[in-house]
């Protein structure tokens, strides 16, 4: 198992920079923002693809950084009812798969999408419960119409281009508990995987290391990132919760950097079940901790997960 970092948290640095802070911090691999929701701050796919001697000089500044790229990642809703949006993630999308391609990287990592209720939908919808019964029509609709048509041909795109794909379960996409995982790869087959992040689990009242255990050789990439849930708000509210993040004191949830929300014995185990899954790839540290800089999280990040994947128990029934 290797340390990374998800490279957007260091998006105010120029690459070359970056790469030198994540080596510096003891990571081997590193994850590039791409296009979507995270931004092109280190790589734009589009123009490193129209210029030979721009693509040259990133993959020298990759090379020379002595990191792993373990992951390209476009997360954005290529489902989007609003036609500009969804066109603008599905190039990011395409463009990320050929970057991929073209530079050796196996993996892209994305969403899954989601579409709005109909097609004069303005924004997204998404279903999270089967009554009354507008919702599951609503969600058969948006299965059969949207998620279907295009997971099928964005597949088949990245399996042309010899790069698998992996989905980040999150709430607010089609695609966000393991259920939905497997009715989508039901339409894309194995070239899908899923980009692990236990911190979108946490929430649902979900269980990370019973999710691996089902999921196996399907998890492709991982996410390093927490979540405190609130017993108290939670209590009073339940776990759907769409307050600011940076309502902290009155949220039932928010982010925490690793280690604030499950201590070193969660992340041990989860290490040993990647393991027994057949995952010995890259945890990529991903920050949205509104208590902390992204600075300090990545660094307290890191030394735990350092901690988790050297002292990994074995030998020992490590889930006592």
């Amino acid at each position: 198992m290797k340390l990374g970092v998800f490279a957007v948290l260091l998006a105010d640095m120029p690459l070359e920079k970056t790469l030198d802070y994540a080596r510096a911090a003891g990571c081997e691999a590193v994850e590039i923002g791409t296009g979507g929701y995270p931004g092109k701050a280190h790589c734009d796919p589009g123009r490193l693809l129209g210029d030979a001697g721009a693509l040259r000089e990133f993959r020298r500044k990759v090379e020379n950084s002595g990191l792993e790229v373990s992951a390209l990642s476009c997360h954005g809703n290529p489902l989007h009812p609003d036609a500009s949006v969804a066109r603008a993630h599905d190039r990011d999308f395409r463009d990320t798969v050929r970057l991929a391609a073209e530079t050796g990287v196996q993996t892209v990592a994305t969403f899954s999408g989601c579409p709005g209720d109909s097609e004069g939908s303005r924004r997204p919808n998404w279903v999270v419960c089967p009554w009354p019964e507008d919702f599951r029509e609503t969600l058969e609709w948006q299965w059969g119409e949207k998620v279907a048509p295009y997971w099928d041909e964005a597949a088949a795109f990245a399996r042309e281009h010899g790069v698998r794909v992996a989905i980040e379960l999150h709430p607010g996409f089609v695609a966000y508990n393991t259920d939905s995982f497997w009715r989508l790869r039901e339409i894309t087959g194995d070239v899908v995987g899923v980009n692990f992040d236990p911190s979108h689990l946490f929430w649902q009242q979900m269980d990370p290391l019973v999710c691996v255990r089902e999921l196996g050789d399907a998890v492709f990439h991982v996410h390093a990132k927490d979540t405190l849930v609130d017993p108290q708000n939670t209590r009073r509210n339940g776990v759907l919760d769409t307050k600011a993040y940076a309502e902290e004191a009155s949220r039932s949830w928010i982010f925490r950097t690793v280690g604030y929300g499950h201590g070193l014995g969660f992340w041990r185990s989860l290490v040993s079940e990647l393991r027994l899954a057949g995952y010995d790839g890259v945890l990529s540290v991903e920050h949205e901790d509104t208590l902390m800089s992204p600075g300090e999280g990545f660094r307290k990040a890191a030394g735990l997960l350092r901690q988790a994947i050297m002292h990994e128990p074995r030998g020992e029934a490590w889930w006592t």
